[in-house]
């Protein structure tokens, strides 16, 4: 079912993971896509591996740059037409530590990446969803920012409820405009990030990557990770015109984590 043709997406940090996987099932919906990355090389790797022409483009950014942000959302427009439908996807942080011992680095780093990135794109591509009544604002939020027990995360765990903030705010100020702004709160996801940054953050709390993964999985309804299909075919939805009746909310995809 091809039930987003002719939409355009725009996916930050969409080389790999869940902003990859959301891009593959936007194509098969129909849509063409841009996808933004840290790397030109894999962005390249991508755009082959899918060997779908004009439907899929790559633009090159850190999204913890503000002119980068918004460099990515006007390349969009300027070469698919428009935005009809904006996934913030990329943040995270790393640091991990205490907060007594957490560094100023860290933190700044983690509100830029997971809260400032969201903000710019989403502020940059809201005039062109205006001026045609229409738009999809999905950011990828995490379990984490409904709850907090994890240890030596706060800088994620902040920002990500901040992330859930900012959602409620712009679902409530453009309600009205055929706009719908919703979060996804995947739980744990073994993803390119994850396998990168997941064992610093297991070694601060004593434990191996195999027993931080589980320790995930045993805090879910399901006792296991989740998977990217899980969280890419709940963007789909809310892409849609049937999902513009979702707005303001904060969907886990968390397997049951917050029971």
């Amino acid at each position: 079912m091809r039930e987003l043709e002719g939409k355009v997406a725009l996916i930050t940090g969409g080389t790999r993971g869940i902003g990859r996987g959301i891009a593959e099932s936007f194509l098969e919906a129909g849509a063409r896509v841009a996808i933004n990355g840290r790397s030109p090389e894999k962005g390249a790797a991508t755009l082959k591996e899918w060997d779908c022409g004009s439907e899929a483009i790559f633009l090159a950014g850190d999204v913890t740059n503000q002119d980068a942000v918004e460099g990515i959302v006007d390349e969009t427009i300027r070469q698919l037409g428009r935005i009809d439908i904006l996934v913030n996807n990329a943040g995270g942080s790393s640091g991990f530590a205490p907060i007594h011992e957490l560094s100023e680095a860290a933190w700044q780093e983690a509100s830029t990446w997971i809260l400032d990135s969201c903000f710019w794109a989403t502020r940059r591509a809201l005039p062109d969803m205006l001026d045609r009544g229409w738009g999809r604002i999905i950011n990828i939020s995490s379990v984490e920012g409904s709850q907090a027990n994890k240890q030596n995360v706060s800088h994620y765990i902040t920002f990500k409820h901040a992330m859930n903030g900012f959602t409620k705010a712009a679902a409530f100020e453009y309600g009205e405009s055929g706009i719908t702004v919703n979060a996804i709160s995947p739980g744990a996801v073994e993803t390119d990030l994850m396998l990168t940054s997941g064992p610093a953050a297991a070694e601060t709390m004593g434990l191996t990557y195999e027993a931080f993964k589980e320790t995930y999985a045993q805090e879910s309804a399901i006792k296991r990770l989740n998977t990217v299909e899980g969280v890419a075919g709940l963007a789909r939805y809310l892409s849609r015109d049937g999902g513009g009746g979702s707005t303001g909310a904060i969907l886990p995809v968390g397997g049951g984590s917050s029971l």
